[in-house]
């Protein structure tokens, strides 16, 4: 299938694009490089450099590349910014979404899998969390996700759109051989910026909130591998080819650990002991986020590989230690 990776220069966009052309698929990379790194891009894949809400060039690199679904990435993702800029999110989230929703409706391409987010629940009464659990974002970030589902769910009765909304839990890791990896300015991610306090990069781990209700007092979640989440966008766009119906999934590896453990589980497979500081919590943040990916295992044969903590840790520690500076390491 002809693919439109929208934020394809990103952190999981560029894994999924590694994984789309692995599996057989034609993938064109739409991205402004905000966030995103040409350096990501894997070599042969058009990169097209633009705004989603440039409706002129989205419309021809649709015509052009003779585009037959897309996959969405191409949003700012930051829980705490998202609370301080709302208007920039509502923008470059919605906005942006629906600009592309009207290109894609205009160019006849009637197939999109979506990035959403675990963040859509906000602060759930149990766990594991199931898709048909209550959405109550406590943020603005999960809120641009749900309006942009409901969106999704209002082009599909009106127009016959088919989509795929994949709720991710957190993602890390790297590609296997460490080709590329994570790396945002500014970088609010724990495990790289645990790895980059155990290469000297920064002077502490802070941790943001020691007094959740959990068994250390600090927030638990259920890490992914960026390349499983990678594999389950390749289903997503497969099934949607084979005409599957619209669906939401969750994606995660039904296992949490507290933050207090991630930062453990790094010392032991870096050898430093690093600093850490504890620091007030950061508004918006559940306690406790640990996905149920019953219904996806299920539908669709997913099944993570390499979502283990260790092997997770693992893979993002040899891409640290080779890009110690990130992509700015390939200039």
């Amino acid at each position: 299938m002809k693919l439109l990776v929208t934020g394809g220069a990103g952190y999981i966009g560029s894994h999924t694009v590694h994984e789309l052309v692995r599996a057989g698929h034609t993938v064109t990379v739409f991205d402004n490089l905000s966030k995103g790194h040409r350096a990501a891009v894997p070599a042969g894949v058009p990169l097209i450099v633009g705004d989603l809400r440039d409706q002129d060039l989205l419309t021809k690199t649709l015509r052009e590349h003779q585009i037959e679904g897309v996959v969405h990435f191409a949003a700012d993702s930051l829980v705490g910014e998202s609370m301080q800029q709302p208007a920039k999110y509502y923008h470059n989230n919605v906005v942006a979404t629906l600009a592309l929703l009207d290109a894609m409706r205009e160019g006849g391409v009637g197939k999109i899998v979506f990035s959403s987010t675990a963040a859509v629940y906000g602060e759930p009464a149990e766990w594991p969390i199931t898709e048909d659990m209550p959405t109550r974002p406590t943020n603005v970030y999960g809120r641009t996700k749900l309006v942009i589902e409901g969106m999704l769910a209002d082009f599909a009765m009106a127009y016959g759109l088919r989509f795929v909304s994949l709720r991710y839990f957190n993602a890390a890791g790297a590609l296997e051989g460490g080709a590329i990896g994570e790396d945002h300015t500014p970088e609010t991610h724990l495990v790289p910026l645990i790895l980059k306090t155990a290469l000297g990069q920064r002077p502490a781990v802070e941790i943001y909130g020691t007094d959740y209700p959990t068994p250390d007092g600090t927030c638990i979640r259920d890490y992914i591998h960026v390349t499983d989440l990678a594999v389950a966008h390749v289903l997503a766009s497969e099934h949607l080819a084979a005409g599957g119906e619209s669906k939401i999934y969750n994606l995660g590896s039904e296992t949490g650990f507290s933050v207090r453990e991630v930062i453990e589980r790094a010392k032991a497979i870096t050898g430093v002991d690093f600093p850490v500081r504890q620091a007030p919590r950061r508004a918006g943040d559940p306690a406790v986020l640990v996905a149920s990916s019953a219904r996806i295992r299920r539908e669709l044969g997913w099944q993570p590989v390499l979502s283990d903590l260790d092997t997770i840790i693992a893979s993002a520690w040899q891409w640290h230690k080779s890009h110690p500076q990130g992509y700015a390491d390939e200039k």
